[in-house]
């Protein structure tokens, strides 16, 4: 499960946490967009969650300096021996130069440099060089952690998917459907035992189809016209079908674009439905390759609803 959850301060989660345990959930991930950091809210899991696993999807690879990212996932791997993957990625330009005042640039060669300096860093090796992407002069972690976390790769694309394949512990998929894991996952050629494939699923548990659509419509609007998303699901085969909406937006026809999205692709991208059917949707994922598939929550009137009770059967519903 994706959290922290809304509707719930991060104060009060160590209920949400017990919850979801004892539900069945195994694994507890984190985003950082302008919600929580990624590290705050596992921070506090690795106290009150002691049997949980821990991940990040993803601590962005240019908000923090390579030293401070080493600093926060070792800390973390410390305080949760064993439990905790670190994944990292790109992230977008507005959240690392709109929002956080940094230089987007060459996404690949940065998370590929990062993916370099991980490694050796968290092991507790100086580091001292060149990279093509930044310097470090003479870096080493003073609390190494005894078990290093496995480092996770964000990818989209062929570059991507085959640089995680090769260098990381594993990769996180995002914003495609159950029939498009196997074309991911074709590019992942690696024969590393305990590779993991996680991939963040956007589920809105309800039965009112239309509120589902309505919402899914609005996030897929908002993420698939930008620009590695948008290349992405051209990739994945559906230019034809999103390029009314691509147009509509870039025209500034915001209400156009929303009406030019087809039911069945917000139906592929967002599962909704009851809990049952919603679990269903998500084992999908899981017999198409992903082994670590991780709901995140969509509004729905319970889940905004305040009322704690009510939120805690809905996680235990979807665990079931």
């Amino acid at each position: 499960m994706t959290v922290p959850l809304s509707g719930i301060p991060l104060s009060e989660h160590a209920t949400v946490y017990r919850t979801l345990a004892d539900a069945g959930f195994t694994d507890l991930w984190t985003s950082e967009v302008a919600g929580s950091d990624a590290f705050t809210p596992l921070t506090l899991a690795a106290a009150w969650a002691p049997g949980l696993r821990l991940g990040t999807a993803v601590a962005p690879v240019f908000t923090r300096g390579p030293g401070l990212l080493a600093m926060t996932a070792a800390a973390l791997a410390e305080t949760a021996p064993g439990r905790f993957q670190l994944g990292i990625g790109a992230s977008s330009p507005v959240v690392v130069g709109d929002w956080n005042a940094a230089e987007f640039t060459e996404p690949f060669q940065r998370c590929r440099d990062i993916l370099r300096f991980l490694r050796p860093a968290l092991a507790g090796e100086l580091v001292d060089g060149q990279f093509e992407t930044f310097f470090v002069r003479r870096f080493r972690l003073e609390r190494p952690p005894a078990a290093p976390p496995q480092i996770m790769l964000a990818a989209l694309r062929p570059g991507m998917l085959r640089l995680a394949a090769a260098e990381a512990d594993g990769v996180i998929l995002n914003w495609l459907s159950a029939r498009d894991v196997h074309t991911a996952l074709a590019e992942v050629k690696t024969d590393k035992p305990d590779f993991d494939v996680a991939a963040r699923i956007f589920v809105c548990p309800t039965d009112d189809a239309g509120h589902a659509r309505r919402l899914g419509r609005r996030m897929i609007a908002a993420y698939l016209t930008v620009p590695a998303y948008a290349a992405f699901h051209r990739w994945l085969g559906r230019e034809e079908v999103l390029t009314p909406m691509w147009q509509a937006w870039s025209s500034g026809d915001r209400k156009g674009a929303l009406a030019a999205i087809p039911d069945e692709v917000v139906d592929d991208l967002i599962v909704h439905g009851s809990p049952e059917e919603c679990r269903a949707k998500v084992e999908a994922y899981v017999r198409a390759g992903i082994t670590v598939p991780a709901m995140a929550l969509l509004p729905t009137p319970t889940l905004d609803s305040g009322d704690t009770s009510a939120i805690l059967g809905l996680l235990t519903a979807l665990g079931r």
